[in-house]
């Protein structure tokens, strides 16, 4: 579950930030309260993974995966242009995401030696 949260935290994430770039300077109305709406419900998410996710993994998973979403949403609407080199490095966040997710959060505990020797 609190992976489920965690990456729907970071959508949270891309909607805040786009939100943040459309208030121009906080003196639009409507991007305002979307961005005031969205990044607390996000952050109080985020607080909530983190009672089950370390940090370490948490907080690179949500900004690789927000960072990754914003971009692709830049690109989906012609904010910004869409090239192979962005794709590239895109896949590479997201591949990066992916195998913070597989690998284990903790050290898998090492079998006690013999302490004899």
């Amino acid at each position: 579950m609190a992976w489920i949260v965690l990456f729907v935290s970071a959508a949270l994430e891309t909607v805040w930030a786009t939100a943040l770039g459309e208030s121009d300077g906080f003196t639009e109305l409507r991007p305002t309260v979307v961005f005031a709406v969205t990044i607390v419900i996000s952050l109080v998410a985020f607080g909530y993974v983190l009672k089950h996710i370390p940090i370490s993994t948490a907080y690179a998973v949500w900004t690789g995966t927000g960072a990754a979403l914003t971009v692709l949403w830049g690109m989906a609407t012609g904010a910004e242009p869409v090239t192979v080199l962005r794709l590239l490095f895109i896949a590479g966040i997201v591949g990066c995401v992916v195998g913070l997710k597989l690998v284990p959060a903790r050290p898998v505990a090492e079998p006690a030696g013999d302490l004899t020797r």
